[in-house]
């Protein structure tokens, strides 16, 4: 398959982490790689041999500490979603996320309404941390593959061996039209180093049904958050 042209991310993107995952300020007091790695053993994250495996799988120079968030970015490599995720497999983790928080607010309501039926709950609610990014670097353009099997709805089998040969040569990541969100750009991510000025921003519950596809979505406030 020939390469997508080369575009700038979104700006800023929008990622949105379930509050039952509270942020845990572990990277952000790291000085080096060396202090990184002691303060991970010290933490017992070394201890999880699939987080171990996948930071081993993650260039030295691509960690990410010392600043704000950056375990933030880091949770979204070393925790990967065990089938994986569209562009990126099991083994190592990226960082996903939308130009705009509908899109953002699409995409989870989509996996939670998923949830929701394999479970047998409705409705289904969660609260969600809404994180703002600036992505730097080159990102392939998948805007002209609408139909095509990159974003199959339902199968991950042709954009997860796609997107990992990107990342193993190099890609800065991805930039595709949302599935789930028409009109919407979502962004796959690469390389921790390029995600900068990470800030946590709205605090939201998102509530779904199985029996329609409305997505109800409450900001939360003061005692609310959490």
């Amino acid at each position: 398959m020939a390469l997508a042209p080369l575009v700038a991310a979104p700006q800023p993107s929008h990622r949105l982490i379930p509050s039952r995952f509270p942020p845990v300020a572990l990277f952000e007091s790291a000085a080096d790689a060396a202090d990184l790695e002691a303060v991970m053993e010290l933490a017992g994250w070394t201890n999880d041999r699939l987080v171990a495996e996948r930071l081993a799988r993650l260039p030295r120079e691509e960690w990410v500490f010392g600043r704000p968030n950056a375990s933030i970015v880091m949770a979204a490599f070393l925790h990967a979603p065990p089938m994986g995720a569209r562009f990126s497999g099991p083994d190592l983790g990226a960082w996903y996320g939308a130009g705009r928080i509908e899109t953002g607010i699409a995409e989870v309501g989509h996996h939670l309404r998923r949830e929701a039926w394999a479970r047998g709950l409705s409705p289904q609610s969660r609260q969600f941390r809404v994180y703002r990014a600036r992505l730097e670097g080159e990102f392939h353009d998948l805007g002209n593959q609408v139909q095509g099997p990159l974003l199959d709805a339902r199968d991950y089998g042709a954009s997860q061996p796609f997107g990992e040969g990107l990342r193993a040569a190099g890609a800065d990541g991805i930039v595709y039209p949302s599935v789930r969100h028409v009109g919407g750009t979502a962004v796959c991510a690469y390389r921790p180093s390029k995600i900068l000025d990470v800030v946590q921003a709205e605090h939201l519950a998102i509530t779904v049904h199985t029996d329609r596809a409305l997505i109800e979505v409450t900001t939360l406030t003061g005692a609310e958050t959490g």
